[in-house]
Parts: structure tokens; sequence; C-alpha cells
């Protein structure tokens, strides 16, 4: 709305500029210390530049942000703008609790000129834009180099097989001690990228059921997980449960010397110790073109918002607004805007051009994105993680797990 304000002179009645109505919108988001405090200084420039909105931030670890949304959304509750995670975006897209964003792009509220297609369709399910991707990642692998150097022992990410990184990782238990990887966990994101290593994938297209059909591979992959707990060279389910944000992650407290994490995680935990770090194309990428280029995250407008333009402004401007990018440095995934990744370049760390120079090359092996998760998925992650945790404390076997998982993922994806 717009106020006319009037004065008076020499008798004449003149209208001066209109003044827009103050108005405030919530904006929403997970993440590290780091992330929030550089997100505020964000929200900060973007009131400076418009003055009649207002923000009020709720941000929070991950786990804790999801346990939020949901009631929120239950009551109709949820923020103007809605970090989004892929996993998440048919669950609330295909609900009708998010706005379809085509129309902001369509008139340039959102400039989307200089970002490619596919990067924007990637939020896209079922001809509706419900998330506006706002930094790409690609699965990696991080070491702490001297680490890797004590024990002896080097990554060829070329040509590395799961064999040699299960070697490479009781290795280094063996000669400093430490776990020579995190547990690749939550196993809902690692388990699908080794189905793609096997040249199979974790869900069908219509997204109704598995994709792989022999079970085999879920007891390789979990078989190979017990032997890595019982040789000490992997946390425990238990041990992994307790990192809560990047600042206990394992390799931050030094206790591990590989991390299977996302490329923009490289800043956070760079940022966070004083150990070189590097980051590393994960085990048998190449064969089956395993890699995918995925959305870090997302910025969704809920169906609920009274101030959906105003939160389109504020995707707008985090999306392409230089300064703003220049103070995310890469942390939220390499810029999406082809000329704001250009210009931020000069202004980042040697450290910091590592992770974009990782997504570039990363680009050059694969222009695929990573699609949506269909809708149940949130169910078939909890379900896989339930079972993953049962296999690796030893309650049921590999063979039992696979069975069991295949019997409950199915039925949610059938049922939507």
């Amino acid at each position: 709305m717009l106020l006319f304000t009037t004065s008076c002179s020499e008798g004449s009645i003149s209208k001066s500029k209109p003044v827009e109505e103050p108005i405030t919108i919530k904006v929403s988001w997970w993440g590290s210390q780091p992330r929030h405090e550089y997100t505020t200084k964000i929200i900060e420039m973007f009131e400076s530049e418009h003055p009649n909105i207002n923000i009020e931030p709720e941000f929070a670890n991950w786990a804790d942000y999801w346990k939020n949304l949901a009631p929120m959304a239950s009551g109709n509750r949820l923020p103007d703008v809605i970090q989004m995670d892929l996993a998440f975006l048919a669950e609330y897209g295909e609900k009708g609790l998010l706005e379809d964003l085509t129309p902001f792009v369509q008139k340039g509220m959102i400039n989307a000129s200089s970002i490619d297609e596919s990067v924007v369709n990637s939020g896209k399910i079922n001809d509706r834009l419900y998330g506006f991707t706002i930094g790409i990642n690609v699965l990696s692998v991080i070491s702490n180099n001297q680490l890797l150097d004590e024990a002896g022992v080097s990554i060829h990410e070329d040509h590395w097989s799961w064999e040699e990184l299960e070697q490479i990782a009781l290795e280094i238990k063996k000669k400093t001690g430490v776990y020579g990887s995190n547990a690749m966990h939550p196993p809902d994101v690692f388990f699908p990228y080794y189905l793609r290593t096997k040249g199979e994938d974790f869900y069908n297209d219509e997204g109704t059921g598995l994709a792989y059909t022999n079970d085999q591979l879920f007891i390789d992959y979990f078989n190979r997980q017990l032997r890595l707990i019982d040789g000490g060279a992997i946390p425990t389910p238990d041990e992994s449960e307790v990192v809560r944000g990047m600042e206990n992650d394992f390799i931050v407290q030094g206790t591990s010397a590989m991390t299977w994490n996302y490329s923009n995680q490289y800043v956070g935990f760079d940022q966070l110790t004083d150990s070189p770090l590097t980051l590393h194309l994960p085990p048998e990428h190449l064969e089956n073109k395993a890699l995918t280029l995925k959305p870090s995250m997302l910025l969704s407008i809920p169906t609920g918002s009274k101030h959906k333009e105003e939160a389109a402004k504020f995707i707008d401007f985090f999306v392409n607004n230089v300064k703003a990018n220049q103070l995310m440095k890469g942390e939220r995934g390499v810029p999406v805007s082809s000329s704001v990744s250009e210009a931020i370049k000069p202004e980042l760390t040697a450290e910091e051009v590592k992770m974009i120079d990782y997504v570039e090359k990363a680009r050059e092996l694969t222009d695929e994105m990573y699609p949506p998760d269909p809708e149940g998925s949130s169910q078939v992650m909890e379900v896989l993680k339930v079972i993953s945790d049962e296999i690796l404390f030893k309650k049921i076997t590999p063979e039992e797990g696979a069975k069991r998982f295949r019997t409950e993922a199915e039925e949610i994806l059938k049922n939507g």
C-alpha cells in the first residue's frame, strides 16, 4: 500500500513523493554460527536499501530447523521466506504450502538473466517453481592434509575406489589414532551416491518406488561401514548423532582425517580449523558418471505469506546482489548467477576460491542437476536412518535391513 502526504504552498496543494507503508517479513534459515552472522549483515544491507521493509530473522541448526518448521506449516504460520532443502521441496510444495515462483521470475522481480535455465528449473516440480536455487553444491570428501601426511596416505581422486577409501580410513586409524573418516551420516545422502557409482538410482523416475532392484548393493554398502566401525576407523551412530553444527564436527575437532560433506561446507570447516584442508572428488565418480550438481539450498515463499512481493525482492537481493554474495563467500554454495560468481572471485581468499574451483571442476564432468526428491522422501529418509542405526549397532544384519527397507520404502512411496 502507498501512503501519500500533502503539503500547502501559496494556497495550492501539491503531492509529495509517495511513502511506502512499513511492513515486516520473517526470514528463516538453518546453519552454523558464521552463517547466522553474515546473514544478519545481509539482512541489514537489504533493509537499508528497502527502508519500508523490516525483517525478523528465525534460525536454528539443521535438526531443530525442520522440527520447528513442521508445526508452523500445520498452523499456517510459515515465515515469508524459507530456506528450503531439495529433500523437503516436494513434501511442502505438493501439499500446496509453497508459492509457484514462476511469475516472479517472468516479471523480473527475481532476476534470472545470468542463471542457467537448468539451475532455475532445479527447484521445479510438475512445472511449478517451488524454490529458487541460491547455490550449487557437489558431494565431496574433505581431508585434513596434516593427518593424511602423518598416516603416510594420499588420495588419488580421479580413480580411487571404495576399497581404497576403506584401506585409507583403516590406515589413518592405525597410524594416527583418530578416525579415518566420518560415518557417511546421514545415509540418505551417501547411499544414493553409492548406488550411482554402481550405475543405479535411488528413486525411480516417477517417484513411486525405489529404482535399484539388487539388494546386494544395500548389503555391501552397510557391510563396509560395519568393517570400518569394527576397525575403529569411523564413529558409531551414537557418536555421530551428538554432533550439532559444524563447530562440533569431527574434522573441526581434529578427531577425523576425512569428512564426507557437500562442497559448500568446506568454507565453514576452513574457518573453524587451523589445519589445512583439501577438497576431493568422491570415490568411483567417473565410471558411471555418478556425480551430480545439487542445489545447496533454495529459498521459497509460502502460499500463506501476506507479503509475497517483498519476499521475492529479498530472494532477488540474496541471489543477485554482489555485496551480499561477497559476505557469503560461497558458504551457501557457488553463486548461481555467473556474473555474481565472477564478481566475487577477486574478493575471496585462496581457500574460498578452492571451493569454487572444485565445483567448476565438477561442472566440467557433469551438467546434471540432482532432481527434487519425491513426496514421502522425508519418511523414507527416516526409515533408512532407523534401519541404518540398527544395522550399525548390530541389532539386525544388513540382509535383514535391506529387505525391511525395501518393504517400508516402497509402501511409503506407493502411497505418495
